[in-house]
């Protein structure tokens, strides 16, 4: 098994690895549950800062094994989880991890009339600066998916009143293509990497057969993105039914 011993931040302390991953609560195209392939998928690719979506906690259909701190673990990573659905004791949700100093901001759930989402906000201190990090997993049902990215982007979320001039990062599944009107909402409020480098990373989705870009990560307030890759490779398509978006960013 591969671990992450510290972040692989540039030695100029400006140029961090961003990682979002839908991981199917670690159920693979081939069936297969597997925490440990989950995890050693993420450490091949060295990120500073995941957002991951789709985690099970506690659950009896998973072995009730709280995958979130699983991984973390693994990756020699701090975490946070928001659970956005709760079934008595089995839990379902999102996380940030990093090897970074983070602090929870805010964890809570967004409008839902489907199944219940969530978001997560945390603060990250690279090298001295501090990154506001937010991760999140839009709904499956249009209806939802606008009222939540209304949501995230008014006045409890991204235009916060503490956010003002900070340097921001969103990262998430949201099920949204760049045309649909989730994704403009948002690029109202922060930029992609069709706008900072002039081409959008490969689609993420299904891992199999990718046609369809629903996993994203925006920057606002100084970041820039440098590059954005969908992550193909075979251990990836079996890995979960999303690929891994790994996404370079500047500071």
């Amino acid at each position: 098994m591969t671990e992450l011993s510290s972040p692989t931040v540039s030695p100029d302390g400006r140029t961090i690895r961003i990682l979002s991953y839908n991981v199917h609560s670690c159920v693979g195209t081939d069936r297969k549950l597997d925490v440990g392939r989950v995890a050693d998928m993420i450490a091949a690719l060295e990120p500073d800062v995941i957002g991951l979506q789709e985690l099970d906690v506690g659950r009896r259909r998973s072995g009730g094994v709280d995958q979130a701190e699983e991984i973390a673990r693994r990756l020699k990573m701090d975490f946070h989880f928001h659970p956005a659905l709760k079934l008595e004791e089995e839990l379902y949700g999102d996380a940030l991890l990093t090897a970074f100093p983070m602090r929870l901001v805010k964890s809570a759930a967004l409008p839902s009339i489907g199944e219940p989402r969530g978001a997560l906000w945390t603060m990250i201190e690279v090298a001295g600066k501090k990154l506001q990090v937010f991760n999140t997993h839009l709904g499956l049902l249009r209806r939802d998916r606008l009222r939540q990215a209304a949501a995230l982007t008014g006045e409890d979320w991204l235009t916060h009143p503490e956010l003002e001039g900070k340097p921001v990062v969103l990262i998430g599944d949201f099920n949204s293509i760049p045309s649909s009107a989730p994704y403009r909402m948002i690029l109202e409020r922060l930029s992609d990497a069709r706008r900072q480098t002039g081409r959008l990373a490969a689609p993420t989705f299904p891992a199999r057969w990718p046609i369809l870009r629903l996993d994203h990560v925006f920057v606002g307030g100084g970041p820039q993105i440098v590059n954005a890759e969908a992550v193909s490779t075979p251990a990836a398509r079996r890995a979960s039914d999303h690929l891994p978006l790994l996404v370079t960013v500047k500071l």
